[in-house]
């Protein structure tokens, strides 16, 4: 790495862990007391790094006998994911209960409404077989981001095929279902303790689109979503979470196929997205990104091209619902 681009790097990721910890802990107190008037927190737990730090921050702000968490397995989630929320909770000291969701999500046809789609790419899809869907880059493809089905067959041999978008809309919107289903029951608690609810996005997910509407992206309160991801991790050091947790990969955890956030949404690991997006907001020179990141300066302007595009489609995410303007007459 070059001196120009190792200091940007210092420059971009570099936080006081110990102010950032006591700021945001007062914010949520603050929050909490006058302007939600609730009593307490709940947050559902991943077994990821976001959703473990945001919980370690709620403990520090109000006590952990104030945070209730949620742990939300479905018969296709990691195992991992489970185990680790568990450790997390038991290391906070955090209340809680365990939610399957999946009788509620046969009920709803997630999975059947998913396979019926897949099908349409695979026909013989079905009882013994996994998927996922991964995207190839405008890194890779020199043009705009793909998507992909890839199967895991009975016989573990691996395929992968192209999706038509209508395919690729419906699986994702039957998999969606699993958040939004999440987030019911994090607000049924909630109503049930007077609590507020934790969203756990941090900054390059709220920035680029990385969340379902009225699913993992509804929340009273979102204390980390001002933070890169390195960030995250440099709270997480600090609070002391879990080294197994920190050390994880991050995974969306929601297809029966293992995914990380890069095979489906981002097109380089957390550490390079975060630099190339604190470039783009702070008109950083491609060529000081290029240097810090170890990309080449054309593929720094990919990936900004890219980020804008996301940005761009993402805005509807953020959007309350519409409302006509009040009549003039």
């Amino acid at each position: 790495m070059t001196g120009i681009g190792k200091r940007f790097c210092e420059k971009a990721l570099r936080l006081n862990a110990t102010a950032e910890v006591e700021r945001i802990a007062r914010w949520l107190r603050t929050e909490l007391r006058q302007v939600l008037r609730k009593r307490g927190f709940v947050i559902g737990l991943s077994g990821g790094i976001d959703s473990s730090v945001c919980a370690a921050l709620a403990a520090r702000a109000v006590g952990p006998e104030r945070v209730f968490c949620l742990l939300m397995p479905e018969r296709e989630s990691d195992p991992e994911s489970l185990h680790l929320g568990k450790c997390l909770a038991g290391a906070l000291g955090l209340d809680g209960a365990i939610e399957d969701i999946s009788p509620t999500l046969e009920a709803m046809g997630c999975y059947e409404r998913r396979d019926a789609f897949i099908r349409q790419a695979v026909p013989d899809y079905g009882e013994g077989w996994a998927s996922k869907i991964v995207i190839n880059t405008a890194l890779t493809t020199r043009a705009y981001n793909i998507s992909s089905l890839v199967v895991r067959r009975p016989d573990r041999t691996i395929q992968k095929h192209r999706l038509a978008p209508h395919v690729y809309l419906g699986i994702v919107a039957a998999t969606n279902m699993k958040q939004r289903t999440r987030k019911q029951l994090e607000y049924y608690h909630a109503d049930r303790l007077n609590y507020a609810v934790i969203g756990t996005q941090n900054r390059l997910e709220h920035d680029q689109g990385f969340f379902v509407k009225n699913g993992d992206g509804a929340a009273d309160v979102k204390p980390i979503a001002h933070l890169y991801k390195s960030q995250v991790y440099q709270l997480a050091n600090h609070l002391g979470i879990p080294r197994r947790i920190c050390c994880r990969t991050p995974t969306t955890d929601t297809y029966s196929l293992s995914q990380t956030h890069e095979e489906f949404f981002f097109a380089l690991p957390y550490r390079e997205m975060d630099l190339c997006l604190y470039g783009l907001e702070h008109d950083i020179p491609a060529g000081e990104v290029a240097a810090a990141t170890g990309l080449s300066e054309r593929q720094v302007g990919l990936v900004w091209r890219d980020m804008v595009a996301k940005r761009k489609a993402g805005n509807y995410l953020h959007q309350p619902a519409r409302m006509i303007p009040q009549a003039g007459y």
